[in-house]
């Protein structure tokens, strides 16, 4: 059997995506998990990816000082807030430095303007959606089973832990979303156990009980999604005891999914109690008005509402829109960022994906009264074609918020050809921001970035970039 290699007096250096850090030794960088700029490790070595040298830490020889104790008592486990125990104005700092190595890295470019990131206001409670998971069989910690004693009730409500589907940590208290989200809970928590209600089995898919969904607007409202395998008497039994306990609940909602997965998205819904949907109003810079958005049960919408209102504020005056131009929105998803700005476009073509969203989009457009905005359905690289751009006229601005992946070559040559004077760019990972930035600069200069955080303690960063034709600042 194959030795396992360990490495000693690896200095922990800096942040990497997807919770991961970067450590270095001899000149040779390794990357881990559990670690925080600044401490030194212990790492034993697993097989190299992509190129980089992959470790486990076996142990921290020294601390750094940039740990601060962790809020949340379910840290060591959850894994949903890796850098908690991290201070939060270093954690900005890491991840302003990564945006702009990441351009400078991959893009090439240097002289462009990098605004100081735009750290969160509010770095606990500042979601405005949380899902969690029933189950039968918990995932026990390091310390409970350490005890020895058994423990005869293992059903729990929880977090996934990390790589594990079927692997639940229960969860007593949460700080990422209002506090009231832990008594709603909790509530459902004890009174499923009180009647007897069957939890979810995630190996062989037996159980009543699957997820609860908790979605609120900055006004207050809530919206409970329970999801269960059979929408039954049981079902109700507990839904009327939550309801009798939180008679606030703006919207109630009962999901059956019988599939092998999680995801609900095509999966029956029935409004159990209240209406449709919670309203989120943004409020436009300069006297611009709002825009309200209508958040049903299977909506996307920003989670984090106050630093989503912040960045469609950069976006809105970055796109220096006067009223005569027209406006491609690109990755609308539910014409967020395209009702926005719609005040001061002569028009706007919102393109997206996935057809759902587009209805939420048009239903938003109404709310509005929105009427210089078409929306269209469709894989981005086939829609948009020169026919459509010749169809909806030629773009004076694009605005783009592909998801993580980025955009297709194809779609970044259709900008290429369109030539809109300004093109303003959000992405939720710099790398492939960088690299649609390079293809696009044979053409565009990159003026400025501002990064954005919207979600504290993990590794996650926005940016929104601003590029303008070269013809026209010359």
């Amino acid at each position: 059997m194959k030795k396992q290699r360990i490495v000693e007096n690896v200095e922990i250096v800096d942040i990497g995506a997807k919770g991961h850090v970067i450590g270095k030794k001899d000149g040779v960088a390794y990357l881990c998990r559990d670690a925080v700029p600044g401490d030194v490790v212990t790492l034993q070595l697993g097989r190299n990816k992509k190129g980089m040298k992959q470790g486990r830490v076996q142990e921290i020889t020294k601390l750094s000082d940039l740990r601060i104790d962790p809020k949340c008592a379910h840290f060591d486990y959850c894994g949903g807030c890796n850098w908690q125990n991290m201070d939060y104005a270093k954690q900005v700092e890491f991840k302003e430095r990564r945006v702009k190595e990441q351009l400078r890295r991959i893009a090439g470019l240097q002289g462009f303007e990098a605004l100081p990131i735009m750290g969160s206001k509010e770095i606990y409670e500042y979601r405005n959606k949380l899902e969690f998971t029933f189950v039968n069989q918990r995932w026990l910690t390091p310390e409970e089973i350490g005890t020895g004693k058994e423990i005869n009730d293992k059903r729990a409500i929880g977090f996934h832990v990390p790589g594990r589907f079927d692997w639940v940590l229960h969860v007593d208290q949460c700080h990422l979303l209002d506090d009231s989200h832990n008594r709603m809970r909790n509530f459902l928590f004890d009174k499923a156990r009180e009647l007897d209600i069957s939890f979810f089995d995630p190996k062989d898919k037996t159980g009543l009980l699957r997820n609860v969904l908790f979605r609120c607007n900055r006004k207050g409202q809530w919206m409970v999604l329970l999801v269960t395998q059979k929408d039954n008497k049981e079902c109700e039994a507990l839904s009327d005891a939550f309801l009798k306990e939180f008679p606030e609940t703006h919207s109630y909602w009962i999901i059956e999914n019988s599939k092998v997965n999680d995801s609900f998205s095509d999966c029956p819904a029935r409004l159990y109690h209240g209406e449709e949907h919670i309203v989120e109003t943004f409020n436009r810079p300069d006297g611009g008005g709002s825009v309200d958005y209508i958040i049903g049960p299977k909506s996307f919408f920003q989670t984090n509402s106050n630093q989503a209102e912040r960045l469609y504020e950069i976006v809105y005056r970055w796109a220096g829109l006067t009223g005569d131009e027209v406006v491609y929105d690109l990755y609308t998803g539910t014409g967020s960022i395209a009702l926005y700005v719609a005040d001061k476009s002569k028009k706007i073509v919102g393109v997206e994906y996935v057809p759902e969203a587009i209805e939420d989009a048009k239903k938003n457009a109404e709310l509005n009264g929105i009427s210089n905005v078409e929306f269209y359905a469709g894989d981005m690289k086939d829609v948009l074609t020169a026919e459509f751009v010749a169809q909806n006229g030629k773009p004076d601005v694009i605005i783009t918020d592909p998801p993580r992946a980025g955009m297709h070559e194809d779609v970044i040559n259709r900008m290429l050809e369109a030539e809109p004077k300004r093109i303003v760019y959000v992405s939720c990972d710099p790398a492939t921001q960088a690299r649609d930035i390079k293809l696009l600069s044979a053409k565009y200069e990159l003026v400025r970035i501002q990064p954005v955080d919207m979600f504290p303690h993990t590794s996650h960063v926005e940016n929104v970039a601003l590029l303008e034709i070269k013809d026209s600042r010359q």
